[in-house]
């Protein structure tokens, strides 16, 4: 045959090469490592010519960093290929690839401290990288009046300190609601029965804003005082292509123009989130650049690492035996199942004027049922509460009957079911349920090659009952400053910041879950061990700590020293404990033998049967309030701590539920957006 080829023979054969393409780059035939490998044999395969190959196709539609349906696709393949005439592929000069000094993956919390921190203590020029939209103005009141949904966070002495270091702290101070105690309702207590508690030796107070209103703060310091040095831009996909790229010295990553239906967490928004959680990525406007240093704080999204996970998979599946043994184990993502899931919805409310309005208010059923607990949302007496209920429970579901809610808020919750009228009791009634995220994290480094971290919620994943997310997210970005500032090269400071908080986020993750066991096991992992610590700390302060939750919220305590430190008190318990019953046996051997004369049982059995006796009433006495089926330790927290005056009542935790209403997805959904 003579002659050009026919228009139509030349898009379906293009048509072909890339769904073959597409196929082998899903099954792992193309990957990041065979592309360098091709270049180096001289064969060009770069990803911009695979990428400019893929322009002459069409569009390549992706929902959050992954491919959709394979019909979708194809057909807007052929939509694609019916609307081409003519095709050229580009040849590709990897030396004409912008090399960037930092790139962000995550406009959230900790995304945007880190840009901060690498601007203005580093001098560095910083691209940030967001999917979603950028974030409102903090003081725009026309969003921030409505708190019928936010998702609130509480800032600690671990956030407020990070914060501080990079002074950024006035501002976001300014937009917060000082905490500087709580009232709890012990269960059964009458709606005037609560337990007020103030916390006055504290270093800091507790400050809580929405979550988003912190991210506004960040973006608005940053357009006021980092012009020209950090770059925000938002609607953006980023994927990485390669983790050693150039010889191991940057990061090679593809970045798409998306156009996202994930809305912010804010309330004027929250009606809308309904929509498709597809983001469709335009291959037409995607751009490949380098980078020297890539932050991933993109949340429980994890692109980023997800694709470590993956990189590093293939990585080990490519060498020998003993390269695996001197390699170490791989990068994983420890996922664990949550065997204590509860589901929440949140309620506006306005506390009487005779109520403090800037305490943390929590009550709880008698069986476990439920637990209601709330934070003020502003200075004005409006409180963000939080109904939280066994995933199962009828009332926990979407389109509930409200006649039964509000009678379950009579009988349990009076004090509260008087500040609700019916209309927001219906509402309530209607919502579908939101849920907590799992507890993960990532091992055994926070590192992929020497120019990639991962830190946040994409390293460390925990339930907010604590306080520790968010806190442990801002605390990452102070580590990684000292890692930059300590060593000579990032390769170095990669390294060092992973070796650093690893392990810090394998103990806060695991100390955190073992706070959040149901029934007998979270009975023996939080219950007892809160009630030994607080025998013996009340004994000798001087030598043992105060319980595992109070000591978490102090920064200067590590999470791998605290579990060091509470496995040595625990040694030191049981060692005080068999110095009891020694001394006990001894002191009273008299008394025994006497006993045991009249008894005729021998003087050890006897000794045996007193100390256990007594030490069996003592301790039943303490659990009795904890023996509830189906109750958890992480939801009867104040339990352990509801005292009505003294000074063991300053070492009560206090125990923050963030608040967030998301429609019909959870939180660790539409978290991935930013992240923490």
């Amino acid at each position: 045959m003579t002659g050009n080829p026919h228009p139509t023979m030349i898009g379906l054969t293009l048509a072909f090469l890339s769904i073959c393409g597409h196929i082998a780059v899903a099954n792992g035939f193309i990957t990041p490592n065979s592309v360098a490998r091709n270049r180096n044999n001289g064969i060009d395969a770069s990803p911009r010519t695979l990428i400019r190959f893929t322009r002459g196709v069409g569009i390549v539609s992706r929902h959050c960093g992954h491919n959709t349906s394979y019909d979708k696709h194809i057909a807007r393949l052929r939509s694609a290929v019916d609307s081409t005439d003519t095709f050229t592929i580009a040849d590709s000069d990897d030396k004409s690839l912008p090399l960037l000094d930092a790139v962000v993956c995550g406009g959230g919390p900790a995304g945007l401290l880190s840009a901060i921190m690498l601007a203005r203590n580093f001098d560095y020029k910083v691209k940030v990288y967001e999917r979603l939209p950028p974030p409102p103005s903090p003081t725009d009141e026309s969003i921030w009046s409505d708190v019928a949904k936010f998702y609130l966070i509480g800032l600690g002495e671990r956030g407020q300190d990070a914060l501080r270091e990079f002074c950024v702290w006035e501002d976001v101070e300014a937009c917060c609601t000082a905490v500087p105690g709580r009232m709890d309702w012990a269960p059964d207590a009458g709606p005037d029965e609560g337990v007020e508690r103030i916390f006055t030796d504290r270093p800091i107070m507790t400050q809580v804003l929405p979550r988003d209103k912190l991210v506004g703060v960040l973006h608005q310091h940053i357009l006021s005082n980092y012009q020209g040095k950090i770059e925000l831009l938002y609607q953006k996909e980023v994927t990485p292509l390669d983790f050693d790229y150039n010889d191991g010295s940057s990061v090679l990553l593809n970045v798409a123009d998306c156009q996202t239906e994930f809305l912010r967490d804010i309330p004027s928004n929250v009606g809308a989130q309904n929509l498709a959680s597809e983001s469709l990525c335009d291959v037409e406007t995607t751009e490949t650049i380098t980078t020297k240093l890539l932050i991933a704080a993109d949340g429980t999204a994890r692109t980023i690492a997800i694709e470590m996970e993956k990189a590093d998979k293939a990585k080990r599946d490519s060498m020998g035996f003993f390269e695996k043994i001197k390699y170490g184990p791989s990068f994983h993502i420890k996922r664990y199942v949550d065997d204590n899931q509860r589901v929440y919805k949140t309620i506006p409310m306005k506390v009487p004027s005779k109520w403090r309005n800037d305490l943390n208010f929590s009550a709880r059923s008698k069986d476990g049922r439920i637990l209601f607990d709330s934070l003020p949302a502003d200075a004005n007496g409006n409180q963000c509460a939080v109904l939280l209920l066994k995933k199962d429970d009828e009332m926990a579901q979407p389109n509930s009957d409200p006649r039964a809610l509000r009678k379950l808020f009579d009988d349990f919750l009076p004090q509260f079911s008087a500040l609700l009228d019916d209309d927001m009791i219906a509402t309530v009634a209607k919502k579908p349920p939101s849920f907590l995220p799992s507890f993960r994290y990532a091992a055994p480094r926070l590192n992929q090659g020497n120019s990639c971290v991962i830190l946040g919620d994409s390293a460390h994943t925990v339930k907010p009952y604590f306080g520790l997310g968010a806190n442990s997210a801002l605390q990452d970005v102070q580590v990684l400053k000292r890692s930059i500032a300590g060593t000579p090269s990032i390769k170095d400071a990669v390294h060092q910041f992973s070796k650093e908080r690893a392990a810090e986020s394998k103990a806060l993750v695991q100390i955190s879950r073992n706070l959040d066991r149901p029934g007998a096991l979270g009975l023996l992992t939080f219950v007892f061990p809160l009630i030994i610590d607080s025998i013996f700390n009340k004994m000798a302060p001087k030598i043992f700590s105060p319980n595992t939750i109070s000591m978490l919220q102090k920064s200067e305590n590590t999470f791998c020293g605290l579990r060091v430190r509470k496995r040595l008190e625990r040694l030191g318990q049981l060692m005080t404990i068999v110095a009891l019953f020694t001394g006990l046996k001894i002191g009273s051997s008299k008394l025994i033998e006497c006993l045991s004369k009249l008894t005729g049982r021998r003087s050890t059995t006897v000794v045996a049967t007193i100390v256990s006796g007594m030490a069996g009433i003592i301790l039943l006495k303490k659990l009795a309030v904890f023996l509830i089926p189906g109750l958890a330790p992480a939801d009867v927290l104040t339990k352990a701590n509801v005292r009505s005056k003294g000074p063991a009542e300053e070492e009560a935790t206090f125990h923050t539920i963030t608040a967030y209403d998301d429609g019909e997805q959870d939180l660790s959904a539409n978290m991935s957006g930013g992240g923490i």
